[in-house]
């Protein structure tokens, strides 16, 4: 049985907005002759809210002929032009953010008031490209050389996007937002369990009057990625994913020779110096380990706290973690929400029951919680060492690894001791200390005094297995074009 996101008779004006955001896709959907393998399931409720067909490699190939002959008409098309269909954009997320942030809630369980921010956040990032792209790719002139020469930044072409479910539309507009200002085309391979937001994405660009297929969402499973990505016409893939996504998918880009981003994953530090303040530490050491419910690339996952401090940090996080409010998506008090997938939640638990087998104090939660749906609750646990899953792995959840150390020298080798390196952040009342540290950490964003984040403004990615290359800023805008040199002599 196929269960329906929104009773009609409850609210007959949510009913309408799906439908018109996802009518046609779904009709031609239903209409085709293909396996129905692609389900939407609410992580609250555990209930199938409605399956897709995936489709055919024959129909996949078409559509990204598609895509690259709308590419052709698009380059020419001036940043103007390209920053007005933009600015569109913008406005229509800012006009639907109620509704788009219900799709998220219902179909990866993110928290609605988080999911307004991750809307408004999309909005911010297509403003600023907009308002940034031209100037960003404006040619550079060359003396000396010839008459005339000078660096121009071309669009490459058709751009494969693989993204996530856990922000499932800003990791898809900060990919996107730069890479059609720039003059590409986009097809987008979503995850599999985020297929009603990848709909709604991709009639979003329809609407606000785009080329009817520079960009297209693929609703095609992990088994496709490599013929889409070797098809001749796609000419780089950005992928935000598990480092085993990641390697399997720039494997496949490096064997063709083609452009690849890779946004990865991380065990973020949350490193706290002994002149720290506890309690401001602790208050957004909550939030960064929780936020998303714990779902996050760039949440705190490793607690690294000097011995002078430990204790008074400790209680402080103890009872700001234990505050948190867990519940269904849709309640505005939710801070917390369900886990994903139950798979997902299934295998934090693993590397929660690992490192209390091998002697970590669980100081709070630990188990997931005994009602429908995939909740776990915010959890800590304490003395975590090397040899532990939680030491190694990256925590995917609201779950806080806390390791004590001797002093800063101590603080920094445990900060760098992962295979990761995507964010970090220093906790210090001496800002140049937290500079300092912050030079020693390896990895691609550290904040001093701060939770990490992302921002339109500034370059984001990672190094180690945390990946490669850059999102954002303009550095972003320029991973996926052409820098054409031109000499007249």
């Amino acid at each position: 049985m196929i269960s329906p996101v929104w009773n009609p008779a409850d609210d007959p004006q949510d009913d309408c907005y799906i439908e018109q955001v996802m009518g046609r896709r779904h009709n031609l959907l239903q209409q085709r002759n293909c396996v129905m393998a692609i389900e939407s399931i609410n992580p609250a409720t555990g209930e199938i809210l409605e399956r897709f067909a995936e489709w055919s490699a024959e129909e996949t190939l078409g559509v990204i002929e598609d895509v690259h002959h709308a590419w052709l008409a698009w380059r020419q098309a001036s940043f103007a032009a390209r920053a007005g269909l933009m600015k569109r954009a913008a406005a229509e997320l800012v006009g639907n953010r109620e509704e788009y942030a219900r799709i998220m809630a219902l179909e990866m369980g993110k928290p609605v008031r988080e999911g307004r921010g991750e809307v408004d956040k999309c909005a911010w990032v297509c403003d600023y490209y907009a308002d940034n792209a031209a100037r960003f790719l404006e040619p550079e002139t060359a003396e000396g050389v010839g008459s005339e020469a000078y660096v121009a930044f071309r669009p490459l072409g058709v751009v494969l996007a693989v993204m996530p479910w856990n922000f499932p539309f800003w990791q898809v507009f900060r990919c996107a937002a730069p890479a059609l200002m720039a003059g590409n085309g986009i097809v987008l391979k979503h995850s599999s369990n985020v297929p009603r937001c990848a709909l709604a994405i991709d009639e979003l660009f329809r609407r606000c009057g785009f080329p009817e297929n520079i960009f297209r969402t693929l609703l095609i499973g992990s088994g496709q990625v490599d013929a889409v990505l070797e098809n001749e016409r796609v000419r780089g893939v950005a992928l935000t994913g598990s480092g085993q996504a990641g390697s399997r998918v720039a494997a496949c880009a490096g064997k063709k020779l083609k452009k690849s981003v890779m946004e990865l994953g991380g065990s973020d530090p949350f490193v706290v110096l002994a002149d720290a303040e506890p309690g401001e530490a602790a208050r957004t050491a909550a939030l960064a380990r929780c936020i998303n419910s714990g779902q996050s690339c760039i949440a705190a996952k490793r607690f690294i706290i000097e011995e002078s401090i430990y204790d008074r940090f400790m209680d402080c996080f103890r009872a700001e973690m234990a505050n948190l409010t867990v519940g269904d998506p849709l309640d505005e008090a939710t801070l917390v929400g369900p886990q994903a997938r139950e798979d997902l939640m299934r295998e934090l638990q693993d590397q929660v029951d690992d490192a209390i087998a091998q002697g970590a104090e669980l100081v709070l939660g630990g188990r997931p919680l005994e009602r429908k749906g995939y909740f776990y609750p915010p959890t800590i646990i304490a003395g975590v060492r090397p040899g532990m899953k939680a030491w190694h792995e990256e925590l995917f959840g609201p779950v806080a690894s806390v390791i004590a150390v001797r002093d800063l020298d101590e603080a920094v080798e445990v900060a760098n001791d992962t295979p990761f390196g995507l964010g970090g952040s220093v906790w210090t009342r001496d800002r140049k200390k937290g500079e300092e540290v912050a030079a020693r950490l390896e990895a691609g964003v550290v904040f001093v005094n701060g939770l990490v984040k992302s921002d339109p403004r500034l370059p984001f990615g990672g190094v180690k297995q945390s990946g490669y290359g850059r999102e954002l800023s303009h550095y972003g805008i320029r991973e996926f074009v052409n820098i054409q040199t031109v000499v007249v002599m």
